[in-house]
């Protein structure tokens, strides 16, 4: 298991955009319990850079190569794997998840799996962070896409779940104890994204 080392040998670009995980710093030191943090869907490792920063060891799952390869770049002192987030995990327990914009690509029957598989993986008092596409995002599918199911579309040939309150609420019902849900505007992508921000304890 890579070790987190010191911030200043971590390559961070300027400062980021979306730094959505700095309030939740404190909670999260105090959650991980010495244990990895699982990161599904890390992408190139920005979340990544700050979690290691701030003293964490990190394992990371990207589907994307591309990805990867830039995310093992910017923080190579922390653990990454290219497969899909559905696939066998690498580590045996975690003391928090992270899963950023992760967890829209897959019929409802299959997020619910997905989340059961988190609540397994956590140790008790375990942590999630999560950002979900609010059905209130319309520059990024929302609205005026082939429609799979409710809430899922199929936005340039790929599937995209987007959630609304509801959907938030009944998604967690079992197992999980709400800390937080928050739907924000954030400033990540060319344009305004609307993301619902969910933390939450595992019961």
């Amino acid at each position: 298991m890579s070790k987190a080392t010191s911030p200043q040998s971590i390559r961070t670009d300027p400062p980021p955009r979306d730094p959505w995980l700095d309030c939740w710093l404190g909670l999260i030191g105090e959650r991980a319990a010495g244990l990895p943090l699982l990161e599904l869907g890390c992408g190139g490792g920005r979340d990544t850079a700050v979690l290691v920063a701030a003293g964490h060891s990190v394992v990371g799952l990207d589907l994307s190569p591309r990805a990867i390869a830039n995310a093992r770049a910017r923080v190579p002192m922390a653990e990454f794997h290219c497969q899909d987030v559905r696939g066998a995990w690498p580590v045996p327990q975690a003391g928090v998840v992270i899963a950023s914009l992760s967890l829209h690509y897959f019929p409802w029957s299959e997020t619910e799996v997905l989340v059961k598989r988190i609540a397994d993986v956590l140790r008790p008092g375990g942590l999630l962070l999560c950002r979900l596409n609010s059905t209130n995002d319309r520059n990024f599918g929302a609205r005026d896409h082939p429609r799979i199911d409710e809430h899922f579309y199929s936005v340039d040939g790929a599937p995209k779940r987007f959630f609304d309150r509801a959907a938030v609420d009944r998604l967690f019902a079992s197992g999980w104890r709400l800390l937080g849900a928050e739907e924000l505007t954030i400033d990540r992508y060319d344009l305004p994204k609307v993301v619902w921000q969910v933390v939450l304890e595992k019961s």
